[in-house]
């Protein structure tokens, strides 16, 4: 008797704290776990919305593309715009009138743009659409720096280019020699050119032989004959003479023969002929 009272008397042990924030939320009130349960209980659900998603992925191009279709039309007009020199602006119009009637967005900008740069007078060329029906090409042309040879101009970024108006160009320099040596003559013209203008005289041009003998013309027609060899100290040795002694008759010179190692040869205007003299 004793031993049931003991037993029954005995404490049952209370349920263990539980920790501060913890949930005792079952599966059952998790609302993500019924989506889990629905289709992990029916696959034919996740396969489904599979091919939905497929089939809209597929409409979105076809859609942009319908679209586009609907939108597109014709280009009716080319505007050129840029400040024009050499180029002739009807001339420009006219070479991309070729694509006037064409679609306006399927047109490729690059053909465009390829095809107006190469214009000899043309150094870049922007295209772009203006809706509904527009294109605008803005144009900029090269810069010439000097005449080339016969035939051709000199860009100031030292490209040649042969255009059939070269004389548009106005007064310039001008430089001649072998074409594959067109950035060394351009560099020793440079040089030249800018001890002149320090000194207050003018720079008309250069050449360079085939053989690799240079001459240079001052903006007052005399020609001054540097040779091949030692051409900046025959150079700067004919200024020292030129400034100390011929430029106060520099209108009665007509050739200088810089290549004496002590001196210039001049030849003068009113003997047309080589004077036979070394100053």
């Amino acid at each position: 008797m004793l031993d049931r009272m003991q037993l029954r008397s005995r404490p049952v042990p209370s349920e263990p704290p539980r920790r501060r924030g913890a949930t005792s939320a079952g599966p059952e009130n998790d609302p993500r776990a019924v989506f889990k349960l629905v289709f992990g209980a029916v696959p034919w659900l996740q396969a489904g919305l599979g091919a939905i998603v497929l089939v809209v992925a597929g409409l979105v191009p076809w859609g942009t593309g319908e679209a586009l279709s609907a939108l597109d039309r014709q280009i009716g007009s080319i505007q050129i715009k840029g400040s024009l020199v050499g180029e002739s602006r009807e001339a420009l119009e006219q070479r991309a009138g070729q694509w006037v009637g064409r679609s306006f967005f399927a047109t490729d900008l690059a053909d465009v743009k390829a095809e107006i740069e190469r214009r000899p007078w043309v150094e870049t060329a922007a295209v772009k659409r203006v809706w509904p029906d527009g294109l605008v090409i803005e144009v900029r042309e090269k810069k010439p720096l000097a005449y080339w040879n016969n035939d051709q101009l000199i860009s100031r970024s030292g490209l040649l280019f042969s255009p059939s108006n070269r004389d548009v160009a106005g007064a310039l320099p001008k430089l001649s020699g072998p074409d594959e040596r067109v950035e060394e003559v351009i560099s020793t013209a440079r040089m030249m050119a800018g001890v002149l203008t320090e000194r207050g005289l003018g720079f008309a041009g250069l050449a360079l032989e085939e053989r690799g003998a240079w001459t240079l013309t001052m903006a007052n027609g005399i020609e001054v004959v540097l040779g091949r060899d030692q051409v900046e100290q025959r150079f700067e040795r004919f200024m020292t003479v030129y400034e100390g002694q011929l430029a106060a008759r520099a209108d009665e010179v007509k050739r200088i023969d810089a290549r004496y190692t002590n001196g210039v040869a001049v030849q003068w205007k009113q003997l047309d002929k080589a004077s036979g003299k070394n100053t």
